[in-house]
């Protein structure tokens, strides 16, 4: 066998990643763009809806409260998106809503002060203003770490091995959020993840007029087919008798969104009221405006990665964290009940689509802020059940990705099930086989390495073989492909004579 190239063992460290159709400041056709910003909104839907569904009913909120927050929050995405695409890194990121501030903001929502309130209504305005006053305080450490420049001298000791943990747990944080929510609708989680694998890599080649559709529109393409086969499943009666969990996860009307949300409502600032300041809330929120703060970090890093640009220079990133705080100034003066971050998943769609186009981006701002505008048109996307977004978070990060993701999500579910239910999900009256499938997927390496060679055997494996290392591994393959083998691996006494390696 020929030795192979030095340029064929291994990949040359690159200033900008190769392969995407369109970088930051290349767009697609004007179509293109709106289809492509449309699905971009849809993919930041899910975090828009999930924090304010939390959140909202804890704090005495009704169906109405939840749709005033989710329009806000959307509201203030878009314009946050759109103020950091033109003027913070100019990166193309969806800021969207952070699950970093769910801590403290559950910790106010507990004040002894404010659960002594009788009046449900009037106890979901106070601990909303509540909540904006410590955001607008807050966020005052991004700003001034921002224009300052502060950041940008913290960021010089940051090294590409320092950063690679950053990024990775960025993407991979959304595990808990991924596998286990799917399991709480296996019907619709699973032919949704199968979905958008077979759309966006095994059929990725598929062109119309020269347009790859299925791999540009996987997501959007999915999600229409498995939300047409939720609400059938909906509309025949399947759920009619399934408990109120599954309802609420599997079913399309149960959100109430689309019958609470008015036709026509423009959020303003300071729409719930006055803002209340305690020192003990603003102290809290200060630790969550740190992690978005470093989560920004990594994901300004990726993006810039995956819009084929160069990396960021620290002036730069200073720049956007400092644009970032004005954003989570916004959040407390309309109050979104959460704090800002850039949205990993809508990074993460970047490298599936293999688009990284700046115009992209802000166009999906634009339809953010008009259908939190158009209240019912708005409810109506916002009302797809959570499991197709779990689904969706699974599978953005490449085989990889996808195979570490996978291998820490699934055992989650597993294990939060069991801690559950007191069994696996596998259970059947055969204890056997219960057994076997309960312990195989309780497994992180285990399910880790399923997916990664499923994957990586079946995805274009004969011309991507460069990209998968094969050509430095074709000689350790077998025990005579390299020399050194003898010395390292060769039985004592003589032993190969009677056990011939191959």
């Amino acid at each position: 066998m020929a030795e192979p190239k030095p340029e064929e063992i291994s990949h040359p460290p690159m200033d900008q990643l190769q392969g995407l159709e369109y970088c930051i400041d290349s767009n697609p056709s004007w179509g293109e763009a709106i289809a492509l910003g449309f699905q971009h909104y849809i993919l930041a839907l899910g975090t828009a809806v999930m924090i304010p569904s939390f959140l909202v009913p804890l704090m005495g909120g009704t169906d109405d409260d939840k749709v005033r927050v989710v329009q806000t929050l959307l509201f203030v995405e878009g314009i946050n998106t759109l103020l950091q695409t033109l003027f913070g890194t100019r990166l193309p990121t969806v800021i969207g809503g952070s699950y970093a501030f769910m801590v403290p903001i559950i910790s106010i929502i507990h004040d002894t002060t404010l659960l002594s309130i009788e009046d449900n209504h009037m106890r979901f305005l106070y601990t909303m203003r509540a909540v904006q006053g410590a955001l607008i305080v807050a966020s005052s450490i991004q700003i001034i770490l921002g224009y300052s420049q502060m950041w940008a001298i913290c960021t010089r000791f940051f090294s590409p091995l320092g950063m690679i943990p950053v990024i990775a747990l960025v993407g991979f944080g959304l595990f808990d959020r991924g596998f286990p929510v799917v399991g709480r609708c296996i019907e619709i989680g699973i032919p949704m993840l199968i979905l958008f694998i077979a759309f966006s890599q095994y059929l990725k080649n598929f062109h119309t007029k020269q347009l790859p559709i299925l791999e540009r529109f996987a997501l959007i393409i999915s999600i229409t087919v498995i939300w047409a086969y939720a609400h059938l499943l909906t509309a025949s009666g399947a759920y009619k008798h399934r408990p109120e969990l599954t309802q609420l996860n599997c079913r399309t009307d149960k959100a109430n969104l689309i019958s609470s949300a008015p036709w026509i409502k423009i959020p303003y600032p300071l729409q719930w009221g006055a803002p209340t300041f305690d020192a003990g809330h603003a102290f809290g929120m200060m630790a969550a405006v740190l992690v978005s703060l470093i989560e920004s970090t990594g994901s300004y890093k990726a993006a810039a990665r995956l819009a084929s640009a160069t990396p960021p220079p620290a002036h730069i990133l200073s720049r956007g964290i400092g644009w970032q705080g004005i954003g989570i100034l916004l959040d407390g003066l309309f109050g979104t009940l959460t704090g800002s971050t850039v949205s990993v998943e809508n990074v993460g769609l970047l490298g599936s689509t293999r688009v990284g186009s700046r115009r992209v981006i802000q166009i999906s701002a634009g339809f953010m802020i008009f259908f939190s505008i158009l209240g019912k048109f708005g409810a109506l996307f916002a009302s797809i059940p959570f499991t197709i977004f779990a689904a969706v978070y699974c599978v953005l990060f490449g085989i990889v990705g996808v195979a570490m993701f996978l291998g820490l999500s699934v055992p989650e579910y597993y294990r939060e099930y069991t801690a559950k239910a007191l069994h696996g999900p596998a259970h059947t009256r055969a204890v056997w086989f219960n057994d076997f499938l309960n312990t195989i997927f309780f497994s992180s390496p285990t399910v880790a390495l399923i997916v990664a060679v499923l994957l990586d055997n079946t995805l274009d494996y004969k011309d991507s073989a460069r990209d998968r290392g094969m050509p430095w591994w074709a000689n350790f393959r077998t025990f005579k492909g390299d020399g050194r083998s003898e010395e390292f691996y060769s039985l004592p006494f003589n032993l190969n004579r009677f056990f011939p390696p191959s």
